[in-house]
């Protein structure tokens, strides 16, 4: 589920293979370094960029699945607008961040004066952009990234927020391109620090002018000639092109929405692997009960626990039985809270995901169409500096370009870590609510009361350490990074954002989640079976039923131990969540909370 760049874990290591939806699953603990091609399940699908309304699915589309992509109308108007309007402020004589100005600490220094399209400075212009798009291919720091899918997502999330930039027509098209030619560069994983992701969009620069290696296909070979097979030129870079394309966010953009993907899929499966427990355990379902929740109601876990009631409708558990006792441990009943807590979290970081996907966190900001009349601070004399009338260049638009912080990647990097935070709160339940199951104070009999001795030495067995193990590595993600602000370039970038490391974090919590969620699978299955021969007339519900099935179809209940699979259980376990998503035996349900509308980027308040 992750590249191999964070901690160097074993685990974490063997944690990259899972990112396609059609790739065979990894196994834990087996070390994977190999590069992961995609799977053109979609390559026949378009996905049209906006600038307003790219979604997640359609991002994991492109990224995973091979989908196309081309840019609206509007999203080409946009980005021309942009351009022009960089172009003419130069012409102007209005002082322009990163273009007849530098960056960082050489932000005062005069890059060129005048029109840009003169001759002299033209060629200044391609000279130096060249060799900045060529001089990416030494940025960065390995090891690389071995997720065909993440890089995707990083040129499939630039590409949208581009059209706000002032890129060239060019440079605007060759991304495209490059997508859809399935040109995909090899990227190093070091380097950013987490907000403006410049090495990441470096090295894919470095590849639009054939410099470094990329993979086409899913081969690797020089950059250049991946650009030759696929039809493709060298892109030749003008104006601020290495701006527009790196000043950026996209490598911490791209890894947060394959973490909300995959974490959406984990939470479905937590949902309904609590559904098989409560029917294991022959639970009190009261907690979890429409008024019981009313006199706590918050959106989420309401939701939630309304979510798992609809799964077991129909159980046996809604019948008298003078055994059930009245009252479960506390991680069976909170399980619920924690579940819609982190369902919650998930929302929020969707949200703030979507509206960075699709929007601006460039530096400088370019804001065509804008007049000193447009806002009040506009026609004061500081923001009057910044004003271009507009001419020739731009097409006799007038507006603005600006200095600014958009790249400081807030709320969205919080978001994160809340989210990995509520997975380990979730986490701890889950792991408690399995090892539950071995005290007959909570399930009143024990297996062998029920088992025959010529059954149970057919029955599926599980590590009762695991579980343990397992939740001790996600406990140690639930420790927020440590915020820093280290002022390097002369001090002028003097903040952090780690998103890097702190999306790795997150996806390294997933994948964990997901595995210790197999040991949870295997015990309320076990203990479903249990159940079943106690009373052959149990039901337990369409979705739980439906899942126990399936899962007997690769860990059968009665199998000698000679032919069942050489591997540990919960791996089989794992690889069967991954190959079967948990909507695949429950879909619909209650409505979940509705998000507030997200606001279009470019718009002023009124």
């Amino acid at each position: 589920m992750l590249d191999a760049i964070a901690k160097p874990r074993i685990f974490l290591r063997a944690l990259t293979m899972t990112l396609a939806l059609a790739a065979p699953p990894a196994h834990a603990f087996e070390a994977v370094t190999a590069y992961q091609p995609i799977f053109e399940t979609a390559a026949a699908k378009t996905i049209t960029l906006t600038g307003h309304d790219l979604t997640v699915e359609q991002i994991i589309d492109i990224a995973r699945n091979g989908a196309k992509v081309e840019l609206s109308p509007e999203a080409l108007q946009r980005s021309a607008d942009a351009y022009g309007l960089l172009l003419e402020g130069a012409a102007e004589g209005v002082t322009i961040y990163w273009f007849n100005r530098g960056a960082g600490d050489q932000r005062e220094t005069v890059i060129f004066s005048g029109d840009p399209t003169t001759p002299e400075n033209s060629k200044l212009l391609k000279d130096q952009q060249l060799a900045r798009f060529k001089g990416g291919v030494n940025r960065g720091y390995g090891p690389e990234l071995q997720e065909e899918a993440l890089v995707r997502a990083i040129m499939a999330t630039r590409a949208n927020t581009m059209s706000y930039e002032a890129a060239s027509p060019q440079l605007t098209h060759m991304l495209v391109d490059m997508l859809n030619k399935r040109v995909t560069p090899v990227v190093q994983s070091r380097g950013t620090l987490g907000e403006g992701d410049l090495a990441t969009l470096g090295n894919i620069g470095a590849a639009m002018v054939g410099e470094g290696e990329a993979y086409l296909d899913g081969v690797r070979m020089p950059a250049t000639q991946a650009l030759s097979q696929a039809g493709l030129k060298p892109l030749e870079p003008f104006a601020a092109d290495q701006a527009a394309l790196i000043s950026t966010n996209a490598y911490a953009q791209a890894q947060a929405v394959l973490l909300l993907e995959d974490a959406r899929k984990l939470l479905e499966w937590t949902d309904l692997s609590y559904a098989m427990g409560l029917n294991g355990m022959n639970s009190s379902v009261t907690p979890i009960s429409a008024p019981v929740q009313s006199m706590r109601p918050y959106p989420w876990l309401t939701w939630d626990a309304a979510r798992v009631m609809d799964m077991i409708k129909g159980s046996y558990l809604f019948d008298e039985d003078q055994a059930r006792i009245i009252q479960d441990p506390e991680s069976m009943r909170a399980s619920s809270q924690r579940q819609g807590s982190a369902w919650q979290a998930w929302a929020d970081l969707r949200q703030s995901v979507l509206l960075s996907i699709n929007s601006s966190d460039h530096n400088p900001a370019v804001l065509p169409g804008l007049t000193p009349q447009s806002s009040p601070e506009l026609s004061t004399p500081q923001f009057m500096k910044y004003y271009i009338k507009g001419g020739p260049l731009s097409g006799g638009k007038s507006g603005y370009i600006f200095s600014n912080a958009n790249w400081d990647p807030y709320p969205m990097a919080n978001q994160v870590e809340a989210f990995t935070i509520s997975l380990t709160n979730l986490g701890v339940a889950v792991a408690q609510r399995i090892e539950r199951f071995r005290n007959p104070f909570f399930t009143v009999i024990k297996p062998i009361d029920v088992l025959k001795p010529d059954e149970r030495k057919d029955i599926p067995t599980f590590d009762g350490y695991l579980p343990t193990d397992l939740w001790q590595e996600l406990a140690d993600l639930g420790t927020p990074v440590t915020p820093n602000g280290q002022a390097i370039v002369a001090t002028v970038e003097d903040l952090e954002g780690q998103t890097r490391i702190k999306t790795q974090r997150a996806r390294e919590a997933v994948d964990i989640s997901f595995h210790l969620l197999a040991q949870d699978l295997l015990t309320a299955s076990y203990w479903m079976e249990i159940r079943k021969a106690q009373n052959p007339q149990r039901k337990f519900g369409e979705a739980p039923t439906a899942a126990l099935e399936a899962l007997r179809q690769v860990i059968p209940w009665h199998q000698a131990a000679s032919e069942r699979q050489k591997r540990p259980l919960g791996m089989v376990a794992y690889d069967f969540m991954q190959e079967n998503p948990a909507s695949k035996f429950y879909s619909g349900g209650p409505q979940a909370p509705k998000a507030a509308a997200m606001p279009a980027a470019g718009v002023l308040p009124k």
